[in-house]
């Protein structure tokens, strides 16, 4: 499923073509995603211009001018393309070698023409229809988001908070990180690397940090995160960007998805075990 850097790549590869523009035309191809569409929904968006093109945790979040607010998530095989006055837009190298069957375009935005250009077409795919789009009337509250945690790239996340997050906690870090009540957008991916940086083991319980790894693991999250949004996220099998550009940032994983392979710091053998029925990538010589 696409992480936070992901979909960060999403929305700004879509906001150039979408914010401040009004949708001229919404079609459905289908009645449901992974949930139903909301009453009226292609009546409720047509008309209406995207006031702001945001992202919270690995949800994109586009605030209109009728006051609603359209949350929508990819889900683990979602992809948006982009055609622009009729011309699709060219796709980049792709690391692993990707179809977009049309059967699967389920949603299609056709935007409004700005400045005398041709507005763009805006195609949702996704073949396995764990995406989902939801509308939300003026004032309503969205609670899928209501119980997230802090950003982890925003200013009100920190060692001091992280650690009282964790405080007593008995469950392991890797577990407790990919809580989203604890800090939002965070997957498997970016916490294997973000443990790695700070050499601490997804073995350790949470509530076992202290204030100078708090701070260290607080810091690497952030870092990694960073970096992989300058890559274009780590776009693992289904993901693509708005654009259809991968990133490359998969070609500096430290350990995800390096069992078996040597260390980059010491050389000992990166080690694979589950954890919540998830893959954990680590290094038991450098993790503690």
């Amino acid at each position: 499923m696409p992480e936070l850097p992901e979909v960060e790549t999403v929305r700004a590869g879509l906001s150039p073509f979408m914010e401040g523009v009004k949708f001229e035309r919404v079609t459905l191809n289908r009645p449901d995603l992974r949930f139903p569409f909301a009453d009226n929904f292609t009546a409720r968006l047509e008309g209406a211009t995207i006031d702001r093109l945001l992202r919270r945790a690995k949800f994109l979040m586009a605030e209109l001018s009728t006051g609603e607010t359209l949350l929508l998530h990819l889900g683990m095989s979602g992809r948006f393309t982009i055609d622009e006055g009729g011309a699709s837009l060219t796709p980049g190298q792709f690391t692993h070698p990707q179809t977009t069957n049309p059967k699967h375009d389920h949603v299609v935005f056709d935007m409004a023409a700005v400045n005398g250009k041709a507005g763009a077409r805006i195609v949702f795919n996704d073949p396995r229809r764990f995406g989902f789009m939801e509308l939300f009337g003026k004032g309503e509250a969205i609670e899928r988001l209501a119980h997230l945690g802090p950003e982890p790239l925003s200013n009100s996340f920190n060692g001091p908070v992280l650690r009282a997050a964790f405080k007593g906690k008995k469950s392991k870090i890797k577990t407790a990180l990919l809580d989203q009540r604890n800090v939002a957008g965070l997957g498997n991916i970016y916490v294997c690397e973000a443990l790695y940086r700070a050499g601490i083991s997804p073995r350790r319980a949470a509530g076992r940090l202290s204030v100078g790894e708090g701070e260290s693991l607080a810091g690497h999250i952030k870092a990694v995160l960073r970096d992989a949004i300058a890559s274009g996220g780590s776009t693992l099998r289904d993901f693509a960007g708005a654009s259809g550009e991968l990133g490359y940032f998969q070609h500096s994983f430290d350990v995800y998805g390096r069992e078996g392979e040597p260390c980059k710091s010491c050389g000992a053998a990166v080690v694979r075990l589950a954890q919540s029925a998830r893959s954990t990538f680590y290094c038991r010589a450098c993790q503690r």
